[in-house]
């Protein structure tokens, strides 16, 4: 049974998740956990944006925060999210990775540590090559990954060095995303 779903997103992420995130069922079975590259930025007012129009209940994680299935988690801005063995949260200020933090790879490299092959990790639209080796660490435990379709997505670079990286098992355009993944969960049942 999966678990969790980590997603990786920057330049043009705010469009990617508005088509993703309000697609997936209210009953559906797994944490999804968001790294979106804002800065310093506040996420709240997105945050806010998603929750009224998702049925799955969006906020950002905080420290020591127990993981639910059901629940989108967005990275706070400036730092980096660590997810650890008995499935709670860390905020850390280490060094910017990919010039990041929150990075992707950051998250991406512990919820593969955590969830091992009851993860599936999605890089979406994005500048930089921030998640390419998450992502790889993900599919070298065994879970699903996903891209986003670099000739549909806003910006390429990021779902490029995804999929060069990590040798994907798909790669899909963005309106596709959200449905392929419940096709993947429901699977396994």
């Amino acid at each position: 049974m999966y678990k969790a779903l980590v997603i990786g997103t920057s330049f043009g992420g705010l469009e990617a998740l508005k088509a993703t995130i309000p697609l997936f069922p209210k009953e559906f079975p797994l944490a999804i956990i968001v790294v979106l590259h804002i800065g310093d930025n506040p996420n709240n007012t997105f945050i806010h944006y998603l929750n009224e129009i998702s049925q799955l209940n969006v906020k950002e994680a905080e420290e020591k925060e127990q993981i639910l299935a059901g629940t989108v988690y967005f990275a706070p801005p400036n730092y980096h999210l660590l997810i650890e063995n008995d499935e709670t949260f860390t905020l850390s200020t280490d060094s910017k990775v990919h010039y990041s933090r929150p990075s992707i790879d950051v998250l991406f490299e512990t919820a593969a540590l955590c969830y091992k092959d009851k993860l599936i990790g999605l890089i979406l639209s994005g500048l930089n090559e921030d998640g390419a080796y998450g992502l790889y660490q993900i599919n070298e435990i065994g879970g699903v990954c996903i891209v986003e379709d670099p000739d549909n997505a806003i910006a390429r670079i990021m779902p490029s060095a995804a999929f060069q990286i990590a040798k994907p098992q798909f790669i899909f355009p963005l309106h596709q995303i959200s449905e392929k993944i419940i096709e993947i969960v429901n699977s396994q049942d």
